[in-house]
């Protein structure tokens, strides 16, 4: 059965693959060109489409420049369709949340391999997803939202969905139970909106939890809407806040060539320092650099998305 979420993947593929990759005047290619024709890179939702293109297109042109290979950004309507695009392989790099990194590692056993995660200014790689209500509103704990309504940010949401229900079950509030209502805003930024409507009483987000709060923190959402003068922290109070999340990587397909995974990740691994201003341009705001991932550290989401599916199939 089709819905907006399987469509919005659809239009993602279809465009991916009619994409023709125009030919550049640059270095030579490397030998894994042969290969890797053109390099396609898909970016998660939360952000409305043209910011988060605009927000990529100086690593989009860094890219190009430093490989002599096209190379396109693709950012679909919601987390979905950048995750379907890359289990159909048709993306070769994307930037991810741990929940979007676990489901495709899901679909498509095991073909993607986290190459990198950011590493916050007090040297912690980790974040936190937050419940926020307008700061007018009367709810200052979560038990005051016992019965009210909250807005999840997308389903494939590490921040927006899957760590809130899985904390909050873990905290006897099964949120199908404890919330009169609960719905998808669109993504982060629209769920805030939504909640600074009064569609939804309260929101979940996400944040490095670090810095000053007046400004949103160092870096999350929150940040983001404030710097593009889409929030005013004086408007909304957080209410609860999770346990540290690792922060989500910018992952690979595993069956392209080992000389393109190993360039690639070198190129991130120096962005930070040798690309300053399209480092910070991309991580939206100022942590500290990348490090290596793996593995290991999205196990544990892997886990919490196969539990939340099984719940599902349960109700």
């Amino acid at each position: 059965m089709l819905n907006r979420r399987t469509l919005l993947g659809s239009t993602l593929l279809a465009t991916v693959a009619g994409l023709a990759a125009p030919a550049l005047a640059q270095r030579t290619p490397p030998a894994w060109a042969r290969e890797v024709p053109q390099i396609r890179i898909g970016l998660l939702g939360g952000e409305n489409e043209a910011d988060r293109i605009a927000r990529f297109d100086g690593f989009r042109k860094l890219v190009e420049d430093s490989f002599g290979v096209p190379t396109r950004i693709f950012a679909a309507g919601d987390y979905a369709g950048v995750m379907q695009g890359f289990s159909a392989r048709q993306l070769e790099i994307a930037s991810l949340g741990p929940s979007g990194y676990a489901g495709i590692w899901m679909d498509t056993n095991g073909n993607i391999e986290p190459m990198v995660v950011t590493q916050e200014q007090d040297g912690s790689i980790g974040y936190f997803a937050v419940m926020y209500v307008r700061a007018d509103s009367p709810f200052r704990t979560i038990d005051d939202l016992r019965g009210r309504s909250l807005a999840y940010a997308d389903p494939n949401s590490t921040s927006g969905y899957l760590v809130p229900r899985a904390e909050l079950r873990e905290a006897g509030k099964p949120p199908e139970q404890f919330f009169g209502r609960t719905g998808f805003g669109g993504g982060h930024e629209q769920a805030v909106i939504a909640v600074l409507q009064r569609q939804f009483d309260a929101g979940v987000t996400w944040t490095s939890g670090i810095g000053d709060e007046a400004q949103g923190f160092s870096r999350g959402n929150l940040r983001a809407m404030v710097e593009k003068g889409m929030l005013n922290m004086s408007d909304i109070r957080i209410v609860w806040r999770s346990r540290q999340i690792v922060n989500g990587p910018i992952g690979i397909r595993k069956d392209l060539p080992q000389g393109f995974r190993d360039d690639f990740r070198r190129l991130l691994l120096a962005l930070p320092t040798e690309n300053a201003a399209v480092f910070r341009q991309i991580e939206r705001g100022n942590p500290r650099g990348y490090q290596l991932a793996t593995h290991e550290m999205y196990a544990p989401f892997v886990a919490m998305r196969q539990a939340e599916a099984a719940a599902r199939r349960t109700r």
